[in-house]
């Protein structure tokens, strides 16, 4: 009987030591709030100058689940390096995590489709619907060139130039000879844009502002009896 026993206890220690294990636990399923992010979404900060891609994968990681920055993200926000998965339970943030889990971002959904987060040096960034997203606003090169200053007849009252030279907090503007005096007595010398409006300033800093009409004409706000456009000239 000793020799039996001393002969099992060899064989349990020279056995190898894999044996069977039980099969790893499955990743908990993504929450119904998770699979709506699931797919590409718009990354932005607050005035929309800076704009890319990011996209929501459901594949489950130790960390959360994988997401992708197309490449413009890396040069625009350059902090995306440290993101390397993504977390959203119900009723809970929307989290960007590093290698380790931690936040690197935490947005909260500010509506349905659009998330926000603060980011020290980078202001309000958020995240939104890549289909919902509004059109990117338009730059200064997209702007500047001839315009015409048209009244609600359908009359051009004057011609303007917009270029892309500096002028204080804006660009420099060239009203050019022959303007009526609705123009004249304004004086416009500058434009410049601001969150989505055109504004034309006086010498005398008063200001007219537009909103797009579409991207040839451009509508003064709040509307007057007899409106005012701005038209791009062909």
């Amino acid at each position: 009987m000793p020799r039996r026993i001393f002969l099992l206890a060899f064989i349990l220690a020279v056995a190898p030591s894999g044996g069977v294990h039980p099969a790893p636990a499955p990743a908990p399923a993504p929450s119904e709030a998770a699979k709506a992010m699931v797919g590409a979404w718009e990354f932005s900060n607050a005035d929309r100058d800076k704009i890319c891609t990011i996209t929501f994968k459901a594949d489950s990681i130790a960390i959360g689940m994988k997401l992708e920055f197309d490449p413009a993200c890396g040069a625009l926000f350059p902090f995306i390096k440290e993101v390397a998965g993504w977390r959203r339970a119900e009723n809970d943030f929307l989290r960007l995590v590093n290698a380790k889990g931690r936040s690197v971002l935490e947005f909260s959904e500010v509506e349905s489709g659009m998330f926000e987060a603060p980011r020290p040096g980078q202001g309000i960034l958020f995240i939104q619907a890549a289909a919902a997203a509004a059109p990117a606003p338009r730059t200064v090169e997209q702007i500047s060139g001839e315009w015409a200053v048209v009244r609600g007849s359908g009359k051009a009252i004057c011609a303007l130039t917009l270029s892309v030279a500096a002028a204080g907090e804006g660009f420099a503007l060239k009203r050019n000879p022959g303007c009526e005096p609705f123009v004249t007595r304004f004086n416009p010398v500058a434009w410049r844009l601001d969150r989505g409006e055109l504004l034309l300033s006086s010498a005398g800093g008063d200001t007219w502002r537009f909103e797009e009409a579409d991207p040839a004409t451009w509508r003064r706000v709040p509307e007057i009896a007899d409106s005012v456009l701005l038209v791009r000239k062909q």
